[in-house]
């Protein structure tokens, strides 16, 4: 089973950008997106092959917002964390047979760190969320975390302390999701590759030379470790500020 994950940073102008080629390129069997930056009826996707598509709107307009699109139908699907009003459009979590997919795009701090106190407590609900879901079947973790986990996942960590998405917080939260039972699959293959990251600024010249982050993610459930085949990064697919991350997993038994 091949899965996608991309922060289109827009999708009608990541559409206009070449994600019709990628999509049908990649062959997913299952392709998240996050900040589609939509109110419903903007778009009409029309995707080759036969896909399954949920949506989860922001109310503000032009602002975050994820998509599915997956061959498997799945069992049910969830919007948001089960207590939340889900006003940003951020979760969606897919329910089948033998796992669950979280496809998430989580609240940035700010450059002025004026939100991570929002971010932190949010942090907290989230992991105690998919903690309650890995109680009752393995899950699967994709999309923008909004944060760079190790120095080796930036290009710049010393100049970068203590700036959104790497303060020591934010960090320690991540640290703490792979404590509570998770992988962080793509280093669960590499462990050490460097220079690989999902993200860029738009500042001139900064994706030419690789200035990059590496925020986008896969994580799994801990027992699933066995049936991860491979994870990737596409740092060639030019058509928002983020890159697609791919993971491949085999079959899922008991």
């Amino acid at each position: 089973m091949k899965l996608v994950s991309w922060n289109v940073n827009g999708l009608r102008a990541c559409v206009n950008k070449g994600f019709y080629d990628y999509f049908k390129q990649c062959e997913a069997d299952i392709f998240c997106v996050q900040e589609t930056k939509l109110q419903e009826g903007q778009i009409s996707l029309e995707l080759e092959g036969s896909y399954h598509q949920y949506w989860n709107h922001a109310i503000k307009k032009g602002y975050s917002g994820t998509a599915v699109f997956t061959k498997i139908k799945p069992l049910s699907v969830r919007y948001g964390i089960e207590e939340d009003q889900e006003y940003e459009g951020r979760i969606i979590t897919l329910e089948f047979e033998a796992f669950y997919l979280v496809n998430v795009y989580t609240p940035n701090a700010r450059r002025d760190l004026s939100r991570l106190e929002y971010r932190l407590e949010w942090e907290e609900r989230f992991r105690t969320y998919l903690q309650q879901l890995d109680s009752n079947k393995p899950v699967i973790v994709c999309g923008d975390l909004n944060v760079a986990h190790q120095e080796i996942d930036l290009k710049n960590p010393k100049s970068n302390q203590n700036n959104s998405g790497f303060t020591p917080e934010e960090r320690d939260k991540m640290t703490q999701l792979l404590g509570a039972g998770f992988v962080d699959t793509f280093r669960h293959f590499y462990p050490e590759r460097t220079d690989m990251y999902s993200w860029w600024s738009y500042m001139p010249k900064v994706r030419e030379r690789n200035v990059g982050w590496r925020i986008d993610y896969f994580l799994a459930s801990s027992r699933l470790s066995p049936f991860l085949a491979d994870a990737q990064i596409d740092t060639e697919i030019i058509g928002s500020d983020h890159c697609p991350v791919i993971l491949t997993v085999s079959e899922i038994s008991e």
